[in-house]
């Protein structure tokens, strides 16, 4: 019986991994087709309004869908059925309203956040974004409902789909666009289009997989309770790139001498092409926090205290792992890679050299979805907010020194200050897990990895054209450090051999 659960953790954060993946994928092209198509002051207006929106949004429904899936594990391993009814009912009903009345707000008073945008016009393509608010803060609880009772594979497909409506209907629409802000707001259209897409097939399947709307009366109080340090920390997280989306073009016009123009275009190259070239961690950091989190709030709700320090031991691991992996590559190939999908040498400089960043992003991300699962919500907002001071302080207090630069030091600070505290606290309450062995031979390994990648990349320039050697390069680099991995015995194939013996079985 362990053997088989084990075996359907494995299948279930691979099958969701390769989703995200193909996913991101997707959604890394569409932004070298935004980036050539709109050009870099288009993405930042694009940036800057999904920014804005993304602070609604995660006020609206970000901590819910954690807790209802939490809250739906909770149920399972308690036997009350009615209940998992229930806490979907109550998440809607809490989104619904907020959203609600928030979208009316936002549309009826729009003059009173004129000041949050650059210009009347880009408020005005805002404004296509809020029936989206609501529609796709349902679809988030539904995305819950799929997680506590491990559905993987509508979730999975559900993102993917959404993800290739919007680039399909981005695609089209921005090809009849003449300007940068035209261009920004068909790119936003599209999104509006894509957040329909998933509302109308996640609602549809939980219907028919047999889902009902009950009375949540029963759940209102735990959701709420449970949901709202969540949500403040997220919607803390979004009200915070917003800020920096609002001040740092301003402030690195003031600090730095740029033009409004010049400060947009850095923005926009820095957040919207390095950053997330940088974040590529976290869609596999995520599929495996989606797929683990609803067993560890099991493992926790029926006490089951071995299984847990199992989960938790592993799951840390293998962000650690993850993040080892990629750095090398990143650190090595980011100039090459920011040349030949944005077409910009800066945004390849600021990869490269931001990119030790990974590990403490990963750590904290996963980390932190760990101790939501254990019930400490509270004291990841409180870390939370801790990391955040620091960097709003390391922009303010160095950009006339370091730039935009500062916003990226800033970063990595905050990602290091809570991935510590979080590390720490997990200790603290599971003393015995392990993870501070491992960490420190990863991080030996990834030095050695960068430093073999440099000497390979120096060796290849002028031998292989660009594209060539990122393929080469990269896949030379990713295979040594995962050898190095397996030689000092840090990593197996079993979850590997288990997948395929059980998918061979069956």
């Amino acid at each position: 019986m362990k053997k088989t659960k084990k075996t359907n953790i494995y299948k279930s954060a691979a099958q969701v991994t390769v989703f995200s993946t193909v996913e991101k994928l997707l959604s890394f092209i569409y932004r070298i087709i935004l980036s050539r198509s709109i050009g870099a002051e288009g993405l930042g207006i694009y940036q800057i309004c999904l920014s804005v929106f993304s602070v609604f949004l995660t006020a609206a429904s970000s901590g819910i869908p954690v807790t209802v899936s939490r809250l739906i594990a909770k149920n399972t391993a308690t036997g009350n059925s009615q209940g998992k009814h229930a806490v979907v009912t109550a998440g809607v009903l809490c989104t619904l309203m907020f959203t609600v009345p928030a979208a009316l707000v936002l549309f009826l008073a729009r003059d009173l956040y004129l000041f949050l945008f650059p210009d009347r016009e880009c408020a005005t393509i805002f404004l296509f974004l809020l029936p989206g608010l609501i529609i796709t803060s349902v679809y988030a609880i539904m995305r819950g409902s799929f997680w506590g009772n491990k559905q993987f594979l509508p979730y999975s497909i559900i993102e993917l789909a959404e993800n290739a409506v919007m680039v399909a209907c981005g695609c089209v629409l921005i090809s009849f666009a003449g300007t940068a802000k035209g261009g920004a707001r068909a790119a936003i259209i599209a999104v509006l289009i894509s957040y329909i897409f998933s509302f109308c097939a996640s609602v549809g399947w939980y219907l028919i997989k047999g889902g009902k709307f009950v009375n949540p009366k029963s759940q209102l109080k735990p959701l709420m309770k449970a949901s709202l340090p969540i949500t403040a920390m997220r919607t803390s997280t979004s009200l915070l790139n917003s800020c920096v989306a609002m001040f740092l073009p301003a402030l690195l016009s003031k600090a730095c001498g740029y033009t409004s123009s010049e400060a947009l275009t850095l923005y926009g190259t820095v957040l919207g092409m390095s950053v997330p070239m940088l974040f590529i961690p976290n869609s596999v950091i995520g599929s495996i926090a989606v797929v683990v989190a609803p067993e560890m709030s099991e493992n926790f709700y029926a006490k089951r205290t071995e299984l847990l320090r199992r989960d938790i031991e592993r799951t840390v691991k293998s962000s650690v792992l993850i993040a080892t992996v990629l750095i090398p590559i990143m650190f090595t190939l980011g100039k090459d890679l920011g040349v030949l999908f944005y077409n910009s040498e800066l945004s390849g400089t600021v990869m490269s050299r931001f990119s030790f960043m990974m590990l403490p992003m990963c750590i904290s991300m996963i980390t932190t979805t760990v101790l939501n699962s254990l019930n400490f919500e509270v004291r990841t907002l409180i870390y939370f907010f801790i990391g955040a001071i620091a960097m709003i302080g390391m922009i303010f207090g160095f950009t006339h020194l370091l730039g935009i630069n500062a916003y990226m030091v800033g970063l990595s600070l905050s990602f290091l200050i809570t991935a510590v505290l979080n590390l720490r606290l997990l200790k603290k309450n599971c003393p015995d897990i392990n993870y501070l062995g491992y960490l420190l031979r990863s991080i030996i390994i990834c030095g050695v990895c960068c430093l073999f990648g440099t000497l390979l990349s120096n060796l290849f320039d002028g031998i292989l054209p660009r594209l060539w050697k990122i393929v080469v390069c990269g896949g030379i680099v990713g295979v040594f450090a995962l050898v190095a991995f397996y030689g000092m015995e840090m990593v197996t194939a079993r979850p590997i051999k288990k997948l395929f013996s059980r998918a061979s079985t069956n």
